[in-house]
């Protein structure tokens, strides 16, 4: 009896472990599915897909600091290893390695580590010229954008194709995260204000990846002329809309962090007041201040840094606003800061807005700014949005290649 029971229990022992771990084993099986469902990759990491295309072609590379792999390596030392021949590099606002200030010239010059020419399209050469293309069979563009109508890499992309467009150049966009994706807001750009931050009508904020941006702006031929580019898109791998991914290097030296990245389209009108975003300190992007601003007590002094060689109000005492605890902007603009800011100004000492309209510019249009100055709330401003907006959401739905 003693051995029948000692027989039982250890059949039982046997079945609860075997039990155990089946259990483990498809907790495992599962996560590992899950894993692979949702595994994200940028198009840099999907090899497989673009590297064929550029075979046996002259290749003029589109880069700057943000086109690195996963694994940090450089796009461009990765088509180098693998024999990509690589005629030139184009490189945007802020240079190929992202050390120049906003604004500031970018000369051509040679890549030190692969001996590569570097052709700059900032500044006199927002374009690439036909004898800059001489010999080049495809260009492919690799930049990590913010998805703001201000910010130039978008304009930069535009360029590029109507450049590839005009001399009958393929264009490869090798897609990137958006870190205001799947949602549009602020003020749809007026043709009178158009510029090199604002080159198309479209929303300050206008949800899409820098891949489906290309898309719309050649579908709708924006291109001058009408032009349309060979276009061709290499998609990231389980892209989210709403999903926010971290930015692996930061795209220009006054965006240094998410936090600057989120407060960005919020921020960026104060450029065209007498208020300072922070450039010049080490949260540039992430507070803001002014000399004239009243009832406000977090102080900041601008000063040269890397990122701005002379900061807008150089050595002044500002008055401000910390945000670099502020919640993640999720949906919408924040225009409180905006019209606060304007509401506590000393108008008797300085002007608000800048006598040379670069808010307007910036804007896109006029109206915000009167809307400010006439006291108009942050909800009335915003309902004067609102057709532009569904407007523009019939053109953008056209071209996404990721759900929201």
């Amino acid at each position: 009896m003693n051995l029948s029971l000692k027989i039982k229990n250890l059949l039982l022992i046997k079945l609860i472990i075997f039990g155990i771990v089946c259990l483990t084993c498809s907790k495992i099986l599962a996560q590992i599915k899950n894993q692979e469902e949702n595994c994200y990759k940028t198009a840099a990491d999907r090899p497989e897909l673009y590297l064929k295309l550029l075979k046996n072609k002259n290749i003029a590379v589109v880069a700057n600091q943000t086109s690195l792999l996963a694994d940090k390596t450089h796009l461009v030392d990765f088509l180098v290893k693998n024999n990509i021949k690589i005629k030139e590099i184009f490189a945007p606002e802020h240079g190929f390695r992202g050390n120049a200030d906003a604004g500031e010239h970018v000369k051509n010059g040679i890549d030190t580590k692969t001996g590569l020419p570097i052709v700059s399209l900032y500044g006199d050469n927002k374009k690439p010229k036909a004898e800059q293309l001489q010999g080049v069979d495809l260009i492919l563009f690799d930049i990590q954008d913010v998805g703001v109508r201000f910010y130039t890499y978008i304009s930069t992309l535009s360029y590029v194709m109507e450049a590839a467009a005009e001399n009958n150049i393929e264009v490869i966009v090798l897609d990137r995260p958006n870190p205001h994706d799947g949602y549009t807001d602020g003020p749809v750009l007026k043709e009178k204000w158009t510029s090199f931050v604002g080159l198309h009508k479209v929303p300050v904020v206008y949800g899409l990846t820098i891949g489906e941006y290309g898309k719309m702006v050649n579908g709708e031929k924006w291109l001058k002329n009408g032009l349309k580019a060979k276009y061709t898109i290499i998609p990231m791998l389980n892209y989210h809309k709403k999903q926010r991914y971290p930015i692996s290097e930061k795209p220009s030296p006054n965006l240094p962090n998410n936090q600057s990245i989120n407060l960005y389209p919020s921020l960026c009108f104060f450029e065209g007041t007498q208020v300072s975003v922070g450039r010049g300190t080490d949260f540039p992007f992430q507070v803001f201040g002014s000399p004239w601003l009243k009832n406000y007590t977090f102080k900041f002094t601008p000063k040269p840094n890397f990122g701005a060689k002379d900061p807008f109000l150089n050595g002044k005492l500002c008055y401000g606003e910390d945000l670099r605890n502020y919640p993640e902007i999720k949906s919408q603009l924040d225009l409180s800061f905006m019209i606060n800011a304007y509401q506590n100004f000393d108008k008797k000492s300085q002007e608000f807005f800048l006598k040379n309209l670069w808010f307007d510019t910036l804007a896109g249009t006029d109206e915000l700014r009167k809307q400010i100055i006439a006291g108009k709330s942050e909800q009335e401003i915003r309902n004067s949005w609102k057709q532009d907006l569904k407007n523009f959401e019939k053109i953008r739905t056209k071209y996404r290649i990721y759900e929201d």
